[in-house]
């Protein structure tokens, strides 16, 4: 096994793979900006290294930094997390040159597979239904109406280099796709440095379906699904698994194609097919080349560790299981815990964290990073933990959220616990009857 990784990330994902190496015997290396210098990733790695300032394009996403910080500490490989270089095909590719192990897939499948025009066309020639759309990128606006006239109104603008929710317009009405389509193009070009464009037909109350895989040179397996269709503007809130929407026969061919399809690219490592599923049928969205936010609900339900399954792949280019030693029980769900105020629009609450005390019990989780006296700075993303919750069924799995929120308690600044309790109480989550439009749609708060 690996002797020493180097963890490219921070926070609650950098702690969740620095405990799996500590259970295998594994050196472990934290990297942090200026202001991480105290963070829980850093006190529980057997060495660090500070790669920069606060602003995450000096520490976090400064590849020469962290290459540095690699021959510093002599790693073997880097473990990059979800977020920040974790789908960079480039810093990837530089490790491959290097000789320094990238726990992910090779970064010609990330180069591929992130870009959403290319994915779509693989998906297409394996056999997963995709969206009626533009076959690539779309050049110009006048190429672009002839097409929205052909597949109908609503329609929807995404970049095809990026992801949550940036570059991504939706459009109800012709009068309004010009200025949609130019600032679709603008945004694209400021975060994702590429102004290319593509367009779908726009689902007006899909569920998100995604299948979890592990895959080697020797097999690949499903772990089974998540739905993540509690949503605020393309942002998960709660997933759970299984999903509450899904027959046994819909769920039959799904995991038979997204197995054929990731078996046939040859993909090593863990990786998430994201679908979208209305009236019955599912259509391939994208594929995530890394772990997951929400991979521990999956992890409850199955008993498998992602991240040492993923790590394991890494070193020896095969995955241990076979689909018959993945049999899921129960139900689980879990809630991202976040540092906003939902009151105000979602705005970033950052402080210091004063009393706090984590919810544990029978089939609780919680995956975090803070602690009495943590600094939740305003640089990074506003997630600060997630709560996760197994019961033998769905509203067991609830019943036990709901508890566990009612004991976490975290002074000092605004969360979003009190909206998870709403979600969790309201008729239409109960019900499961519910979309990704919801909380865009109907005031909860």
């Amino acid at each position: 096994m690996f002797k020493k990784i180097l963890i490219a990330n921070r926070g609650e994902i950098a702690v969740r793979i620095i405990r799996a190496c500590k259970e295998w015997g594994i050196e472990t290396v934290a990297v942090h900006s200026d202001v991480d210098r105290e963070s829980m990733h850093v006190r529980l790695a057997d060495e660090s290294v500070c790669i920069g300032s606060h602003q995450p394009s000096n520490s976090y996403l400064n590849i020469p930094a962290l290459m540095s910080a690699i021959e510093l500490t002599k790693a073997e490989a880097i473990h990059p997390g979800y977020g920040f270089l974790s789908e960079n095909f480039n810093f990837a590719k530089i490790l491959e040159e290097n000789k320094i192990k990238f726990i992910g897939p090779s970064s010609e499948l990330i180069k591929k597979m992130g870009d959403k025009i290319q994915a779509k066309k693989i998906a297409k020639e394996h056999g997963l239904p995709v969206i009626e759309g533009s076959d690539g990128g779309v050049r110009n606006i006048e190429e672009a109406k002839i097409l929205c006239k052909k597949i109908g109104f609503p329609i929807l603008i995404k970049a095809s280099g990026g992801g949550g929710g940036k570059g991504m317009k939706i459009v109800n009405k012709e009068e309004d796709f010009e200025n949609s389509f130019l600032t679709a193009k603008s945004e694209a070009k400021k975060y994702f440095g590429n102004d290319e464009v593509y367009i779908e037909k726009f689902f007006q109350n899909p569920r998100h379906i995604e299948v979890q895989v592990l895959s080697g040179k020797n097999r690949t397996v499903h772990l089974h699904e998540r739905d993540c269709s509690v949503q605020r503007r393309h942002q998960k809130l709660i997933e759970e698994t299984p999903s509450p929407v899904l027959s046994d026969e819909i769920r039959k061919d799904l995991f038979e194609k997204t197995v054929n399809m990731v078996s046939k690219i040859k993909y090593e490592g863990a990786g998430t097919v994201e679908f979208i599923y209305q009236d019955g049928k599912f259509y391939f969205l994208e594929m995530n080349t890394r772990v997951q936010v929400e991979h521990p609900v999956t992890e409850m339900v199955t008993g498998i560790d992602i991240i040492k399954e993923q790590i394991w792949i890494a070193f020896t280019g095969e995955t241990a299981l076979k689909q018959s030693d993945i049999n899921p029980r129960g139900h689980a769900i879990e809630c991202r815990i976040n540092a906003e105020d939902p009151s105000k629009n979602f705005q970033p609450s950052p402080g210091t964290i004063g009393m706090c005390h984590q919810p544990s019990g029978f089939r609780t989780r919680v995956d975090g990073s803070i602690f009495q006296g943590y600094k939740v700075t305003p640089y990074y993303d506003s997630m600060i933990c997630k709560v996760i919750t197994q019961g033998r069924n769905r509203k067991e799995a609830i019943q036990r959220m709901n508890r566990s929120l009612d004991e976490f308690v975290i002074d000092g600044i605004i969360t979003t616990i009190p909206l998870h309790k709403k979600l969790l109480s309201h008729e239409k989550f109960i019900k499961s009857d519910f979309n990704v439009s919801w909380l865009d749609n109907e005031k909860i708060i």
